[in-house]
């Protein structure tokens, strides 16, 4: 479990394709790339993620995966070789029937983007009228269909206020879980949208707080800092054998070790926010990418990072510094995380 929220998994974006224009896209999505995979392409994708032991579950993203015309034919496909499908929407496009047609193909999950449980700085954000009302209906749709509710959320300047009472809606709606992206500037996203370092400790108070009561996981998305924190607050000091035990089940940033990012076009890189890449699944087998690639393979070595901070702080395993963080503002992944609030070596920062 680590920022991302889930075990080790693949996501694929489908395409760049979408029907909205949200401000902070980091994948600047619209019109689809003029590479994108085709569908035989795609299912020898999916191929080569099924052959992968750890590779169980496959999220598909885009863009917006549901404009893909061949979205259903791959979900069946990916059943079939055994994975457990997510589908990142952001909801504008899923009716009640098409909600009820990918439950009953087996898609277990839906995550459904919302900026805020409040119409106008959601479409404030997505720049598209009517968005909001469309959104909120594939988020009741997913509901009476009965497959689990997953709530995405980018956290910027714009947003960061409604966040509490996009917690609450999330907890009154029974979402299984609310992954709360920290805006990294990549794609549309800018460096003045970004949490300053004190909104983002605010951020991560206010999570856990709310999460002693909310009915949903509340998952902070490029923000590893979360599980140290929670370790650390209110003046402890966990000893060695606490962080020990802890970095069995939190690992911090995943980049490369518990996510695989494919893109349209068959570019395969370690996070959304990495922009790099490791090969493509065009000329190289995803499994050779996957555990051969020196991108990857650095990102998994915690030992090999540049950044001093990082690498000496005691929560190295348990947190790692966010890589994608890291490359927006150094153009080093494995640099420092420029918006660490809580140590630089073992001293709390102020």
């Amino acid at each position: 479990m680590g920022c991302i929220g889930f075990p080790i998994h693949p996501v694929w974006e489908v395409t760049n394709a979408c029907n909205l224009k949200c401000e902070q896209c980091h994948a600047s999505s619209g019109k689809p790339l003029p590479n994108e995979l085709n569908t035989e392409e795609g299912k020898r994708l999916l191929d080569g993620i099924a052959t992968i032991g750890e590779f169980r579950m496959l999220a598909l993203g885009g863009g917006e995966p549901l404009v893909r015309p061949d979205i259903f034919e791959l979900v069946v496909y990916a059943r079939g070789l055994g994975l457990e499908i997510s589908i990142a929407t952001n909801g504008t496009l899923l009716t009640p029937e098409m909600a009820r047609e990918l439950k009953r193909m087996g898609v277990a999950n839906i995550a459904v983007g919302l900026n805020a449980n409040d119409e106008s700085i959601h479409e404030q954000i997505t720049r598209v009228p009517g968005s909001f009302a469309q959104s909120k209906q594939g988020i009741y749709a997913t509901l009476e269909a009965g497959m689990n509710l997953q709530i995405n959320t980018t956290v910027m300047k714009e947003n960061r206020m409604a966040i509490p009472g996009l917690l609450d809606f999330a907890s009154e709606v029974d979402a299984q879980i609310v992954l709360l992206y920290q805006l990294v500037p990549e794609g549309r996203g800018e460096e003045e949208m970004e949490l300053s370092m004190k909104e983002y400790r605010a951020l991560t108070e206010m999570v856990a707080e709310h999460q002693k009561t909310n009915r949903a996981i509340i998952e902070p998305t490029c923000s590893p800092q979360y599980w140290a924190y929670l370790m650390s607050r209110n003046g402890n000091k966990p000893s060695g054998l606490g962080v020990k035990l802890a970095e069995v089940l939190f690992k911090g940033c995943v980049a490369g070790s518990g996510l695989c990012y494919v893109k349209p076009d068959g570019e395969v890189w370690p996070c959304p926010f990495v922009p790099l890449s490791a090969g493509n699944v065009r000329q190289h087998s995803l499994d050779k990418l996957w555990y051969e690639s020196e991108l990857f393979t650095n990102l998994r070595d915690r030992q090999k990072l540049t950044g001093e901070k990082c690498r000496s702080c005691r929560f190295i395993y348990l947190c790692g510094g966010c890589r994608g963080r890291a490359y927006a503002h150094s153009g080093d992944y494995l640099a420092d995380d420029p918006l660490c609030f809580l140590y630089s070596t073992t001293t709390p920062v102020p």
